[in-house]
């Protein structure tokens, strides 16, 4: 079976504001970085969105994939079980539901385990993807978080 190891991490500047996420994916020998920038959003949907765009980018179903994150929002609602039990409460008073919902149908095609790693605490690749975020949100080329800005702002 192949195994992808990913690191993801999001921010915004101001919560809500710019924000952005940043994406590596390895396997093997293989890299694959990804980011983008919006022009108002959450650091929440930005992390959340990070493992999201991983996961889609993988090209097979029943991947083995490491995710490191530094969010405890994500790490938490997955390992935890808690997006399970909104998901059967149709995300009754919680956040992202867009993006929770968008979440389990991809990873529900994979293998699937998180682990969370202090952010900004030297590990070289938490790092990369915490400047990729950042770096996405401050080129000015952003993208519209069109759920966040029509049920949210």
């Amino acid at each position: 079976m192949a195994k992808v190891t990913m690191y993801t991490d999001g921010g915004a500047s101001g919560n809500p504001g710019p924000g952005g996420y940043g994406t590596l994916l390895m396997f093997g020998e293989h890299v694959k970085e990804m980011s983008e920038g919006f022009r108002l959003t959450t650091n929440n949907r930005m992390e959340l969105l990070a493992v999201i765009v991983g996961l889609e980018a993988l090209t097979r179903e029943g991947v083995e994939v490491d995710v490191y994150s530094d969010s405890k929002y994500v790490v938490d609602a997955v390992m935890k079980r808690w997006v399970f039990n909104w998901e059967k409460k149709g995300y009754k008073d919680k956040k992202n539901p867009d993006l929770w919902q968008r979440f389990l149908r991809i990873y529900r095609k994979h293998h699937v385990t998180f682990h969370w790693v202090k952010g900004h605490a030297g590990n070289p690749l938490n790092e990369r993807v915490d400047a990729m975020a950042v770096a996405a949100y401050q080129t000015g080329d952003l993208l519209t978080d069109t759920w966040y800005e029509q049920n949210e702002a």
